[in-house]
């Protein structure tokens, strides 16, 4: 019976899968988007940011990508599994050729069973560090965990004032690992300058879904809304039983959906918090780590609400080990163990290195 039900669920999803097709033209763009440094970035039709990209559990996702970059490209779905198509699945030279100059690939891209939010980003040469990447959304066919009248998009992303190559050159030339002058970053949010973002309009009583995607390429960025308690459902693409914290604590990568219930009146507005910062990188006033600030609007023009600041263990962050799968799907039985020793050390230079089993990795 079960088998037939299955059966049947996969074939009402085909019945209603769509095939959304986009043309990416991936080129050079000049701008300053941290309001601070005007510089040459990567982008899609001659934008950056590009638009996210929507589309439905069980669709087909076609991307023709030109290549107008004097490098390869290629592009990677952060969290879609592509069993059976790694071939789309983005590192260049590993499981698939990077697209040449003037040249295009189109990436087929089955979205089967998975939902939730996700991020499509650059996998050659890191290009995803000077801005080829967006959000990817994946809506569900079937009724959320918790119902909301509205969903936000939030994005982090830290941005350097040189290009990716510039900066591995310069890495790459150092005899001596402590001579390594670090390189701190600025944040953006939702594309452009983390304290000149414009306002999340909030509507008294409304419950919103804000998805949340930390595209970075080095910085972790902690989130707050003080005043106002935030309740995990999804965490990288998988719904997950409700969790109420008080913030975000998000690393390269990961992605987080949560439910924000607004208040009742309008008469306040109030403040939410990104923090972005390194942990790799020594701290130093005023660059790492940085606060920025934006604001939550009830109504234009209303007083801002002061709230006393707390200290990060007087509040609660959510911990991967504490969330649970909202589907409870059994863990899978295990029948083979492999042990691997994973080490960390340092060669007479000081150059970091990575040994996994017998693999040596320079970190």
């Amino acid at each position: 019976m079960l088998h037939l039900l299955v059966i049947f669920a996969t074939t009402l999803l085909g019945c209603f899968a769509a095939r959304a097709e986009l043309n990416w033209d991936v080129g050079y763009v000049y701008g300053s988007r941290d309001d601070f440094t005007y510089r040459r970035a990567i982008g899609v039709n001659g934008e950056l940011p590009f638009p996210p990209v929507h589309v439905t559990q069980g669709d087909t996702l076609v991307i023709n990508v030109h290549n107008s970059l004097n490098v390869p490209t290629s592009i990677h779905v952060h969290g879609l599994l592509n069993n059976g198509t790694n071939y789309y699945d983005g590192p260049d030279m590993v499981t698939q050729c990077g697209i040449p100059p003037g040249e295009s690939f189109t990436y087929v891209l089955e979205t089967k069973n998975q939902f939730g939010t996700f991020w499509i980003h650059g996998h050659t040469r890191h290009q995803e560090a000077d801005g080829f990447y967006t959000p990817l959304i994946i809506h569900s066919r079937k009724q959320p965990v918790i119902v909301y009248d509205e969903e936000l998009h939030m994005t982090f992303e830290d941005w350097y004032t040189g290009e990716f190559y510039v900066r591995q050159a310069y890495i790459d030339s150092l005899n001596d690992a402590r001579t390594l002058t670090p390189y701190y970053s600025k944040a953006l949010i939702n594309g452009y300058d983390g304290n000149k973002t414009a306002p999340i309009t909030f509507v008294p009583g409304k419950r919103y879904r804000l998805r949340i995607i930390c595209m970075s390429i080095n910085n972790w960025f902690k989130f707050r809304i003080p005043g106002h308690k935030m309740t995990v459902i999804e965490a990288d693409g998988v719904e997950s039983m409700p969790l109420e914290v008080d913030g975000l604590s998000m690393g390269p990568g990961q992605r987080y959906s949560v439910i924000v219930t607004a208040h009742n009146s309008a008469e306040l507005n109030y403040i939410y918090n990104v923090t972005s910062y390194s942990r790799f990188i020594t701290d130093q006033q005023g660059l790492q780590p940085i606060v920025y600030t934006g604001l939550i609007e009830y109504k234009d023009g209303a007083p801002t609400k002061n709230i006393p600041v707390l200290s990060d263990d007087q509040l609660v962050w959510p911990e991967e080990a504490q969330l649970q799968a909202y589907d409870k799907q059994p863990r899978l039985p295990v029948d083979r163990q492999i042990e691997l020793t994973v080490k960390r050390f340092s060669n007479i230079h000081y150059v970091p290195f990575s040994a996994l089993g017998s693999s040596l990795y320079k970190s």
